[in-house]
């Protein structure tokens, strides 16, 4: 890896139609997933997303806090701040 590594921000709705990027308030990305909010379930949701989201491998990206919320943050390893944001806008991020 390059060195690089960044953390985002992030409110997930788990147990949703599909799971889908929904758009950005202030500095924190909101995410849908499918996944239901037991036995880590829609964690592992999340990170999977994310990872196919920034066009990444899935173990570039630790849920680091928020374990048991609908808040959390995750680390993106490999990536800037600037490369992230910049994907997930161009993936239909607002």
């Amino acid at each position: 890896m390059s060195g690089l590594r960044c953390r985002i921000r992030l409110r997930v709705s788990p147990g949703a139609a599909r799971s889908q990027l929904v758009g950005r308030r202030e500095d924190v990305w909101k995410v849908r997933v499918k996944a239901p909010p037991e036995r880590g379930r829609a964690n592992e949701a999340v990170t999977e997303l994310l990872a196919e989201l920034l066009g990444i491998d899935r173990r570039r990206v630790t849920l680091v806090a928020g374990f048991t919320s609908k808040e959390k943050v995750v680390e993106v390893d490999g990536l800037s701040a600037e490369d992230v944001e910049g994907i997930l806008a161009g993936r239909g991020g607002t």
